[in-house]
């Protein structure tokens, strides 16, 4: 369902202005300096309303945090629950606007500790498979971001995303070290910090799948292309 549009928007986007980052002219090659201070760097890629960034903002305040969203009124949202919580927590959190295909234009390579996806858009029809945010060419920018020994970490309810995402990975010649069908029941859930869809999902009852994976090398264009004309 679409969003109905927010009243007052600019003047509410104004009055966050300070917890965005704009385009750079160049990307950002020493992206503390956004937060003044040195610390893990962490990218989380369709924020939403912002729940998971500010809760990670606030569990983990030695980390600086960037929060990406592509629709205005939504990340709009985010940044004012940011605001609103600012005495909770370190100033470590700044959101941007915009999709993923141009974090490149934001950050220079090797920028990157982790990068978060949450139930993204699933985008199920089969013509729309390069809109996900796990396909193989997403994949290739967060990879180029991470730092050498980063990792992506992903989660979903939607299975057949999650199965997309497994095939996408191997795709790239990546295998991730933690898999999981049913996160809420792995030990590794009491450092989980929940989305808002995720809380409504598992209070559904719904399981909540969930991967992690290392950047243990990097992964230049021609093998992605290579391998994905023999997997053609």
């Amino acid at each position: 369902m679409r969003m109905r549009k927010k009243k007052n928007g600019p003047a509410r986007l104004a009055a966050v202005s300070h917890l965005f980052c704009e385009k750079p002219n160049t990307p950002i090659a020493t992206p503390a300096e956004d937060f003044g201070r040195e610390g893990p760097l962490w990218l989380e890629v369709g924020c939403g309303k912002g729940g998971f960034a500010c809760g990670m903002a606030k569990k983990h305040p030695d980390a600086n945090i960037y929060a990406m969203e592509r629709i205005t009124d939504v990340v709009m949202l985010a940044a004012e629950r940011a605001e609103r919580e600012k005495d909770e927590r370190p100033d470590n959190l700044r959101f941007i606007l915009g999709g993923a295909a141009e974090l490149p234009e934001f950050f220079a390579p090797l920028s990157f500790d982790r990068v978060y996806l949450n139930f993204s858009d699933p985008w199920p029809k089969k013509g729309y498979a390069k809109r996900r945010l796990t396909y193989r060419g997403f994949l290739r920018v967060y990879f180029s971001l991470l730092k050498m020994g980063g990792e992506l970490r992903f989660k979903t309810d939607n299975i057949g995303l999650f199965d997309f995402t497994l095939e996408e990975l191997a795709v790239v010649g990546l295998t991730p070290h933690f898999v999981t069908r049913d996160l809420h029941r792995e030990p590794v859930v009491a450092d989980n910090v929940m989305t808002e869809y995720e809380r409504n999902f598992s209070e559904k009852g719904t399981p909540i799948c969930s991967l992690w994976v290392c950047k243990e090398r990097e992964l230049p264009p021609e093998e992605i292309e290579r391998k994905e004309e023999e997997k053609a």
